[in-house]
């Protein structure tokens, strides 16, 4: 029998073939040492999706997916990790580990979970009741300045987390296990052994799962110089923020009745929206949207209207653009996105798998800002009056008025990808009889570019069928160099030489962060690759960005295989420097931005130059010890 689940996990993985694993829900071809098949994650007619036997994970390289055997089941059949585990261990004969029976696997575990979450929920709530203190009086006095009645902090549970290190831990360690408080979130165990309360000094927002159970927090700052400004729960065993959306508990009756749902980006915009009437508001919970949360949406919306409504500035724009083509992804294969409004083409052949809408009132607020600032009842004016998507973007497009040939064909190359994604003729040939006369140029010409592009990317884009498509930094892109080289197999160093040639060149993602800083833990606790692999994937069974990540760097790996010790050396040392080289030119280009600010003060010119000769001397001097 396992001591431990990381022995147990181990066990299963031996006995697990992930190719056969797999081959349960995916047709697969070898291909090479490969097998490939069509993604079952998204939509796609070639295969993009990975299999490596050798690696025991899978990837797609269109959306990104990416894992083990056990991560795979999980997603696949909807299940949680502990519930995956002992299954397996049923199917080869192997039995659980004694403490994992009384705890972790068991029922009892959530729901203590929760009933820790509910307590703390009110804890919070009354403290910012009832605590007469100056602080407490503060915060008050801001969230009344938000128009966050009290009302309001009742009906949404919001609190105050105190400044105390462990107000909340020593109230509550009669009640409660140390591991249990560890595990819901609320509590940090210091390097001393010593517990600590996670949330101090914060505005409380209690985020509920679609039963109404208390299973998250989010955090804010309350003084303007604390970071980060929001704090959220990390995902655990009640709670995954990839398929929870925030306000969805108390909108989701509101959803239903209106058929339609309104997509924020923040806590408060929700807030300020259901308690001003906008009841079928929700929002993700500081992540980006997945494409389960539209699935979970499109439970509650048959029709599935769903209105986005972020910030009118540009990083506003950005999202509403992100979360369009994630929501198009969702759905697609089901039938045409909604893209006219006109009633007598109601009868045409099209079957909408959604319809996206933009709110996007002209004052430049947020949500929250645009309802306390001008009303709740001039934004529900906006929603109703809300364009399609497709309408928005074009609008967006064309509001700068072109005037010379160069900027109309600008223009026009911006909106031809719009056009095509029009499947009904008849619709498109409205959208570019418009465009020809708002630009004021030939229809026919215009027929034609879209026509030329058409047949040009038909035959340029072919192959993986890619919805992933981000831009990678040279910096990112030599950190997770960096980080792959712990995954290569078949060099003569160990996981605690490659960490001293690292050293503490330093890393900027914070996802790249937290995989070096679990990578550093287990330097001594694995033997192989192999074995750090597995505990990487087990560390982050319920976290699906972090799987994804390590699923790139084992790939990224396979590029510095067969390296002698010279060339793997050289590897990571380049890699080093376009780091290095990477900060050194983000502090040149912060110290010209002072200068330009500076303009004519002398004196804070001097300052600065003070600065950068400081910073050359402590150059100098890291050179010289380095020699």
């Amino acid at each position: 029998m396992a001591n431990t689940i990381e022995e147990l996990v181990s066990q299963i993985k031996d006995r697990l073939d992930i190719v056969e694993v797999v081959s349960e829900q995916v047709i697969l071809k070898k291909n090479g040492g490969h097998y490939w098949g069509l993604c079952p994650f998204h939509k796609e007619k070639t295969p993009s999706f990975s299999v490596n036997p050798n690696l025991g994970i899978y990837k797609c390289f269109g959306c990104g997916e990416g894992g083990d055997a056990i991560s795979f089941i999980m997603k696949t059949q909807n299940k949680e990790f502990m519930e995956v585990i002992a299954e397996l261990a049923e199917r080869f004969g192997l039995e659980m580990p004694k403490n994992i029976q009384k705890s972790e696997s068991s029922k009892e575990l959530k729901d203590e979970m929760i009933r820790a979450c509910t307590k703390a929920v009110e804890f919070y709530n009354l403290r910012l009741l009832k605590d007469k203190s100056p602080e407490t009086t503060a915060v008050l006095e801001y969230l009344t300045n938000r128009g966050i009645t009290k009302e309001i902090i009742e009906k949404y549970s919001l609190g105050l987390a105190p400044k105390a290190y462990a107000m909340f831990y020593k109230k509550f360690r009669s009640d409660f296990t140390d591991e249990v408080m560890e595990k819901a979130g609320l509590t940090i165990k210091t390097r001393d052994d010593e517990y600590i309360d996670r949330f101090r000094n914060r505005i409380i927002i209690p985020i509920q799962n679609e039963f109404g159970e208390f299973v998250a927090f989010g955090a804010r700052a309350i003084e303007p110089d604390q970071q980060p400004k929001y704090l959220n729960s990390s995902d655990s065993l009640i709670y995954n923020k990839s398929k929870l959306l925030y306000g969805l508990y108390t909108a989701k009756d509101a959803i239903k009745e209106d058929d339609s749902v309104v997509l924020m980006e923040g806590y408060f915009d929700v807030i300020s929206a259901q308690a001003h009437g906008i009841e079928n508001a929700v929002a993700s919970c500081g992540t980006s949207l997945t494409a389960d949360h539209v699935k979970l949406l499109s439970r509650y919306t048959p029709s599935r209207r769903i209105y986005l409504s972020f910030d009118t500035d540009n990083a506003g724009q950005k999202a509403t653009k992100r979360n369009a083509e994630l929501i198009k992804e969702a759905f697609q294969g089901l039938g045409s996105i909604k893209q006219f409004d006109e009633s007598y083409l109601s009868a045409s052949d099209d079957k909408y798998s959604c319809e996206i809408r933009v709110i996007a009132p002209p004052e430049g607020k947020d949500p929250d800002e645009f309802i306390r600032s001008v009303g709740a009842e001039s934004y529900k004016e906006y929603m109703a009056q809300a364009p399609l998507l497709l309408d928005f973007q074009i609008n967006e497009i064309l509001k700068d008025k072109p005037k010379t040939p160069t900027d109309k064909t600008k223009t026009v190359k911006e909106i031809i990808p719009l056009l095509q994604e029009i499947q009904n003729e008849i619709i498109r040939s409205e959208y570019i009889k418009m465009i020809a006369d708002n630009l004021n140029i030939d229809e026919s010409a215009l027929i034609r570019e879209v026509k030329k592009s058409k047949s040009f990317d038909s035959t340029a884009n072919r192959g993986v069928e890619r919805i992933v498509k981000k831009n990678v930094s040279i910096l990112e892109k030599a950190q997770k160099n960096l980080l792959s080289v712990f995954l290569v197999s078949d060099h003569h160093f160990t996981t605690e030489q490659i960490s001293k040639m690292i050293g503490e060149t330093p890393f900027t993602d914070e996802t790249l962060i937290n995989v070096k800083s679990t990578i550093d833990k287990l330097t001594y606790t694995v033997n192989n690759v192999k074995e750090l692999i597995e505990k990487l994937y087990t560390i982050f069974v319920n976290n699906q960005e972090m799987q994804r990540v390590i699923t790139e760097l084992i790939s990224i790996s396979e590029t510095f295989h067969n390296l002698d010790d010279d060339d793997f050396v050289m590897v990571i040392q380049e890699n080093i420097n376009k780091i290095n080289q990477c900060h050194k030119e983000k502090e040149r280009e912060q110290i010209r931005n002072l200068y330009k600010s500076a303009n004519d003060n002398e004196i804070e010119a001097l300052k600065i130059q003070m600065q950068l000769r400081d910073k050359i001397n402590n150059r100098l001097k890291l050179e010289k010890m380095n020699e």
